[in-house]
């Protein structure tokens, strides 16, 4: 079997998660890499929650067709006039 190209990333973590996951991969008798490569490829293949998308989607189609709440007046105030002081 042909062997994928690799590429080196940069993380940042928390120093306790870090030593944790360090604990984490020793105990399995595993690199890094391979605990980290093999949590990215389960989350990649989980099922994507439908129902969360959907909601989503509605949400944001509701705010792009949202009723006109201005009683036809549209919007009479400026945004400096919000924030004086």
């Amino acid at each position: 079997m042909k062997s994928e190209n690799h590429r080196n990333i940069t993380l940042n973590l928390p120093e306790s998660l870090l030593k944790e996951f360090k604990v984490f991969a020793a105990q399995r008798n595993q690199s890094m890499t391979a605990v980290a490569t093999e949590a990215i490829r389960q989350i990649m293949q989980a099922p994507i929650d439908k129902d969360r998308l959907a909601a989503r989607a509605r949400m944001f189609d509701r705010m792009k067709n949202a009723k006109d709440r201005t009683n036809g007046r549209g919007i009479t105030w400026t945004r400096d006039e919000i924030y004086e002081r």
